[in-house]
């Protein structure tokens, strides 16, 4: 038996320990979702990628996958990632590549792409085996740089191999190609913005550091999507500038040409971003199908590789302006995009506005320009000591000479070359010009060797020894001393580098740097859609089973003496005409339900109908539940504001009577 004192022990004899399960599924959920947060969902601010974007990008330039060189498979690219920095499915890290590769997709896309990448209308690209790929030239200036100690690295999955926690971005990435993804409870929607707006508001951040956020809206006016399109207002990027939060409404870009015999049509040139063109058009023939939108003859998607062209072919009684506002409302021809800018700062996850994701990526620059010089300052005095100790040499060639000779092996030598002092003599001001810290000439003239001197002397070729090689040596020096002048001057005058950092995003504009392709409508969404529509007198008829249709009061002619009269409606043999009244196409009508519910239509959202028409069932009309009818209907005045002068009496069966104010029907939802 065992004490009470004694844990628990399993059988290998371990100890057991007790613990919570609500605080272990608490710690053990945590951790999961601090993993799928920070290694894989949502991107870094200061390059704008996720890991698997990073790593296939790192991969690519280790591999020599590089924009000057031939297009490889990209089976070998994805078997490069996966082995050597992402263990994760192959399919995740090619699905991740070919959007890297979509112009429709990313405003600078980072992959140049040969073979099929998808296209708008939804289509996947072929297998991997069959496409290759290989960096594009904006690629390399988020790498470049990478070989000068400008980032950190970190043990890959099995520390066989060492990736970047980041890339040293020279362009801010992030606003540039935008970034989407869902992590665990979180999410985060960017979007892409014009490449020379958002080095605008760079320099304008490093200009004046204290800059407005309106400020930097007259550089960066608005996203700026890959596949064009419109704006609408200015409300939603205010406040996705501002908070890092909101929805900005896109419209695709349209045009109404004219077409013989007097018939119209509209010709989309450009669709909202994001939005699958083969899905839109699928939507608008439901749309016609169901009779939502009305007027349209014919559908047409004419796009080829040289643009989007969908044609929307408009009957000759319709108005092309109404259609195309029914297309707006019923069809993804007009969408909202809901910007939520969420991104890695120092590793945690931060809703950040326009300009501190701009102020992150400036600091980001100056780190790794100042890591950079550091580095370069480093190699280039590595570099100079080696010469003097070479220059040393030279001015004291014959005693050097005479040294080694005598040494009875390399190291003694070596060590022979490290004790003596040597006269520096001419080498002094090349020494000087260094100004290496404490390898200065001493007191006498005379100069020690360290050991990399040392063996640099020893593996000395006599061909050094003639006159333009000891030349070269000394320009060489000069050459240095004024490379390491400069860079201590950068690392000691913040406005130098600074004048560094606008000058590399100078450099972008010129590569990189192309026209708006957004544009940006100023009014916000503004006509509702009765604007458009044409004032008529409509006859509306309803049957007792429920059948409703308009037809416009023109249609009926009044009969000459012997005329014999038109029909009117056709309907089955149960069924008559309930009610017959005449309004305009702006006449709200109230439609009272067996129970008790109201709903509100204007006339022209009612079904138009020839007069032998049968008309529609109002339950496909208004969302009536099952065993619903309407009782009554009444046309109501156009004016709005004289709804408070006037009053609606309603009595039952059973003998109630009320009456309510007309303007208590003005708000009526959707669902009544």
């Amino acid at each position: 038996m065992t004490s009470e004192s004694t844990p628990p022990t399993g059988p290998l004899g371990d100890a057991f320990e007790t613990i919570a399960i609500e605080e272990e599924m608490k710690t053990s959920y945590l951790d999961y979702a601090m993993s799928v947060i920070v290694s894989r969902a949502l991107p870094d601010v200061r390059d704008g990628l996720k890991p698997v974007h990073r790593r296939i990008i790192h991969a690519m330039n280790e591999g020599g996958y590089v924009a000057n060189k031939p297009y490889k498979k990209s089976a070998r690219i994805v078997g490069d990632v996966m082995g050597k920095y992402h263990p994760h499915g192959d399919s995740a890290i090619y699905d991740s590549m070919v959007r890297m590769a979509q112009n429709f997709s990313l405003r600078l896309p980072l992959i140049d792409g040969q073979g099929n990448f998808g296209s708008m209308d939804g289509d996947r690209a072929a297998a991997m085996r069959y496409t290759e790929a290989r960096m594009a030239k904006s690629a390399h200036a988020l790498i470049d740089d990478i070989d000068n100690d400008t980032v950190d690295f970190q043990p890959n999955y099995d520390d066989s191999q060492r990736e970047p926690t980041v890339l040293p971005a020279r362009f801010p990435n992030l606003l540039v190609n935008g970034a989407g993804g869902i992590a665990v409870g979180m999410a985060t929607n960017i979007p892409p913005h014009n490449l020379g707006e958002v080095l605008d508001g760079c320099m304008a951040v490093i200009e004046d550091p204290h800059i407005t956020i309106e400020g930097l809206m007259e550089y960066i006016k608005a996203p700026d999507f890959p596949t064009g399109g419109l704006i609408m207002g200015k409300q939603g990027i205010h406040n996705a500038i501002h908070t890092g939060r909101g929805s900005i409404m896109m419209r695709g870009r349209t045009e109404i040409e004219e077409r013989p015999k007097n018939r119209e049509a509209i010709i989309i040139t450009e669709v909202p971003y994001q939005v699958n063109k083969a899905r839109m058009v699928a939507t608008m023939a439901e749309c016609v199908r169901d009779k939502r939108i009305e007027g349209i003859s014919d559908i047409r998607d004419e796009s080829d590789r040289h643009g989007v062209r969908v044609v929307v072919e408009i009957k000759r009684d319709a108005m092309a302006e109404v259609v195309l506002n029914q297309l707006f409302k019923f069809t993804p021809l007009q969408t909202s995009f809901g910007v939520n800018m969420l991104a890695l700062d120092k590793g945690r996850p931060q809703q950040m506005n326009l300009k501190e994701i701009l102020q992150a990526f400036v600091t980001f620059r100056e780190e790794v320009i100042r890591r950079r010089t550091i580095f370069l300052l480093g190699k280039a005095r590595d570099k100079a000591h080696l010469l003097v100790g070479l220059a040393i040499a030279v001015a004291n060639i014959d005693e050097i000479i005479r040294l080694i000779r005598a040494a009875s092996n390399p190291q003694v030598a070596r060590e022979q070359l490290m004790e003596r002092e040597w006269p520096a003599g001419e080498v002094v001001p090349l020494i000087e010009l260094i100004d290496e810290p404490g390898r200065m000439v001493n007191e006498n003239g005379n100069y020690k060797l360290s050991e990399i001197q040392a063996r640099g002397i020893l593996e000395l070729r006599l061909h050094r020894l003639t006159g333009l090689e000891r030349d070269k040596i000394a320009d060489d020096l000069r050459a240095l001393g004024v490379d390491i002048k400069e860079l201590l001057s950068i690392l000691g005058s913040r406005d130098k580098l600074y004048g560094i950092l606008r000058d590399e995003l100078e450099e972008m504009r010129e590569k990189f740097a192309t026209p708006r392709r957004t544009s940006l409508e100023e009014s916000e969404l503004e006509h509702d859609i009765e604007d458009l529509i044409q004032r008529e007198e409509m006859v509306v008829t309803v049957t007792n089973t429920g059948y409703i249709k308009r037809v416009p009061l023109s249609t009926y002619r009044a009969q000459r003496r012997g005329g014999k009269g038109r029909s009117g409606m056709s309907m089955r043999n149960e069924d008559f005409v309930s009610q017959v009244f005449v309004v305009n196409t702006h006449t709200p009508v109230l439609f009272f339900s067996s129970t008790g519910i109201v709903y509100k239509l204007k006339v022209y959202r009612l079904p138009l109908g020839s007069p032998t028409a049968r008309g529609q069932a109002m339950v496909n009309i208004l969302p009536l539940d099952k065993g619903e009818t309407i009782t009554t209907m009444m046309p109501l005045p156009e004016d709005e504001s004289t709804w408070n002068e006037m009053f609606v009496m309603f009595s039952t069966a059973s003998g109630g009577v009320r009456r309510n104010s007309l303007s208590d029907f003005t708000n009526v939802m959707v669902n009544g």
